[in-house]
């Protein structure tokens, strides 16, 4: 009997996802929980997993289709049998029973139906089809994508692989059949299809030839001096009327296969093209969205986070007793909370639709994280009610879980303000995006050692080596005027450089 299968919630309060990828086709085997499609929510992509043991009977959405939740995307061939009944249900019925007696699986003609039982095989449709083109077996590639999913390139990988391989062994069998070919044709590749190798030039600075040879030369556009000679008279190199032929065939031979392996992008295109989908979509249109509707500025800054260096590396052993690695995230995560309660504008957010400044007593703090698919923000909840290491050991399993993308729809909502580490990859400033609708971000760079002139408690000056981080604020300006943002970087910095006042919060 068919099934059909409606796409469910994947998160709370979705109405509609994208359908970023089907990961079985029609004819599948699939198990229960086995996942069957990639879809996006927000910024989450979410693997919706089957519901059913059988076998996958059509489906009814396109890649990189918006569907509205409840509409139903596939449907099943339950018990493991199909519509019509045919030939392959009553096949496949005789080898049932065999197989309920032996406790083994039925065997089918088809190749993917063997390997897909153990529902371990992650390739979209198009690998698939890519791999069937190619002849790989798919059950044998091992995949390099996001949990072990195989990718076009792991499949065209093991193409390249096996075809090596083939190449190597029938070589001359194929230079043998592709012969007449070549003869018949203008192109005069090699047996491989590569282009042939170049006739060398002869590079003289004087040539013997008959006046109607040299004519020749010039007719073909060749230059006589480069043209390998035969023949030598009195010393010097004479050359043939075939010979001038022979080069200038040889030449436009050449030319014709650079130009073949150009069009065909064998010397690599200039361009390529792919959708413009998925969690890469969604980010653009977020930032569209941020950036073309709240006013950005950004107020930019430096911090001399000497004492936070040397706090750090005191906590960090007796953070490690713990299992837990102590970064400088929580720290600057306890610091703007603080700064937060003394600026509650910045943990506002303007209401659009009713016109209404929405004051959040809440501190849910998002912290942007680079990941394959793009950037995610974990979001870490009530971080004002959380100790230092409770802070780092939760930075570090969310932002793990976006990379590994396990991350739920639910742990990348609902965050008021948001911090994001520059200096992980490189750079001092930035002018970041809101995440909207919060009124602020922070952006922090690379804590460097940098000379800075220091004052003691006597007012005697010295220029000493200092640990500096820069600090890059943008602020949501209908909300935040500009001598209100830097007052609260202000006192972001003054937690930053005396840490010991962290201790208070």
């Amino acid at each position: 009997m068919v099934e059909e299968f409606k796409l469910p919630d994947v998160g709370e309060g979705v109405a509609e996802g994208e359908l970023v990828s089907w990961l079985v086709e029609p004819g599948d085997t699939v198990t229960e929980d086995q996942p069957v499609a990639e879809v996006e929510t927000d910024k989450a992509l979410v693997e919706v997993p089957s519901p059913y043991n059988g076998t996958v009977a059509e489906l009814l959405a396109e890649e990189g289709e918006m569907v509205p939740v409840g509409d139903v995307i596939i449907t099943f061939n339950v018990d493991g049998e199909t519509d019509d009944g045919g030939t392959d249900a009553s096949s496949s019925a005789d080898q049932t029973g065999e197989a309920a007696a032996s406790g083994e699986e039925t065997e089918t003609p088809d190749s993917e139906a063997v390997e897909t039982p153990e529902g371990r095989v992650f390739a979209p449709p198009r690998v698939r089809r890519l791999a069937r083109e190619k002849g790989v077996d798919i059950a044998t590639v091992e995949g390099s994508g996001p949990g072990g999913r195989i990718t076009e390139g792991d499949v065209t990988a093991a193409a390249g692989a096996g075809e090596a391989v083939t190449e190597s062994t029938t070589e001359s069998a194929e230079a043998t059949e592709t012969a007449p070919a070549e003869d018949a044709g203008s192109s005069a590749s090699s047996p491989s299809g590569q282009a042939p190798a170049p006739v060398e030039s002869a590079d003289r600075d004087r040539t013997l030839a008959a006046p109607a040879t040299r004519k020749l030369a010039e007719e073909q556009g060749v230059d006589l001096n480069a043209v390998p000679a035969t023949e030598q008279r009195e010393g010097e190199a004479f050359v043939t009327p075939e010979a001038v032929m022979e080069y200038a065939e040889a030449q436009k031979r050449a030319q014709e296969a650079d130009a073949a392996a150009l069009a065909s992008g064998e010397t690599g295109p200039r361009e390529t093209r792919e959708p413009f989908k998925g969690v890469r979509r969604t980010i653009a249109k977020a930032m569209e969205r941020s950036k073309y509707t709240a006013p950005h500025v950004t107020h930019h800054d430096e911090v001399d986070v000497t004492r936070l260096v040397e706090t750090r590396e005191r906590l960090k052993p007796m953070a490690e007793e713990q299992g837990i690695r102590l970064t400088y995230m929580p720290f600057i995560m306890k610091a703007v909370v603080a700064a937060l309660k003394e600026f509650p504008e910045m943990n506002a957010m303007i209401d659009d639709e009713n016109e209404e400044i929405v004051h959040r007593n809440y501190y849910n703090i998002g912290v942007a994280a680079a990941t394959d698919a793009g950037l995610m923000v974990p979001v870490v909840e009530d971080a004002d009610h959380k100790g230092m290491l409770q802070l780092s050991s939760e930075t570090d399993e969310l932002v793990t879980k976006a990379r590994e993308r396990t991350i739920s729809p639910d742990e990348l909502r609902g965050s008021t303000f948001t911090i994001t580490n520059i200096g992980g990859i490189g750079g001092e400033y930035a002018t970041p995006i809101l995440n909207y609708p919060e009124a602020g971000i922070l952006a922090v760079g690379e804590i460097k050692r940098k000379p800075r002139v220091v004052t003691d408690e006597n007012g005697n000056e010295s220029i000493e080596p200092r640990s500096v981080m820069t600090l890059s604020l943008s602020f949501d300006h209908r909300l935040i005027d500009g001598a209100e943002g830097a007052r609260f970087t202000n006192k972001v910095m003054e937690y930053l450089e005396n840490p010991e006042l962290l201790l208070l919060e």
